[in-house]
């Protein structure tokens, strides 16, 4: 494992291409989401021995869904299978986004707290589930009325106020746009571009990025 000097208190982590990759490989659609499993455990592990405080992982957005029927269930047991799998491991989980819909996985409503600790939690992963950026500010404006507000208590007013400000955003797939992701907690956020689909996850990846972010100069619009 390298070793850096600057190691980003909390990165996101956006894995897009799972359609492409398995229509490259000569798979339906929706296979491609199953295939994006083993990359983001590789990531929590990689990100657990740097000493990374927090991750956050885009699961599928409110947009999303409008995908067709067979697409949207895969990447919904995508999720649950993912969130599964780190709760055997170390991590205080969280998971994010409009619980009242009915795309919400009902097997990750146990997560929507970050009461859930397993291991030691040893690092905060949270996962956007039907997560939409709309739907998050609303959720802000609507706790948080015109008369009591300011920018601090706007900010714990979110629907995703538990989840910190992002250092760094990596996305794969190609395209350079945040897609929603987070827009209040990434407001300051370097962001990279990975050219492979995440499927196709490699650990250089990561340390690439991580590389790229020494040569960033940190002043937070200081």
């Amino acid at each position: 494992m390298l070793t850096f000097k600057k190691i980003p208190r909390h990165i996101g982590i956006i894995p897009d291409g799972n359609r492409r990759w398995a229509e490259k490989n000569g798979l339906p659609k929706e296979a491609g989401y199953r295939w994006g499993i083993a990359p983001g455990i590789k990531v929590y592990e990689m990100a657990l021995e740097l000493g990374v405080e927090e991750l956050t992982f885009y699961g599928f957005t409110h947009d999303n869904t409008k995908r067709p029927q067979k697409q949207k269930q895969a990447f919904q047991e995508a999720c649950v299978e993912a969130v599964r799998l780190l709760s055997e491991r170390d991590a205080d989980l969280l998971v994010v986004g409009n619980p009242f819909s009915p795309a919400f996985p009902r097997e990750l409503l146990p997560y929507t707290g970050r009461r859930v600790r397993f291991g030691r939690g040893l690092i905060k992963v949270n996962f956007l589930v039907n997560y939409g950026w709309d739907w998050d500010l609303t959720q802000g404006l609507k706790r948080c009325p015109p008369g009591k507000r300011g920018k601090k208590s706007l900010h714990q007013a979110l629907a995703s106020a538990d989840i910190s400000r992002i250092d760094l955003v990596i996305r794969w797939g190609g395209r350079s746009r945040l897609s929603g992701f987070l827009p209040v907690q990434t407001v300051y956020a370097d962001f990279y571009v990975v050219e492979d689909l995440w499927p196709d996850f490699k650990p250089e990846h990561f340390f690439r990025a991580l590389e790229w972010y020494q040569e960033q100069d940190v002043t937070l619009g200081g």
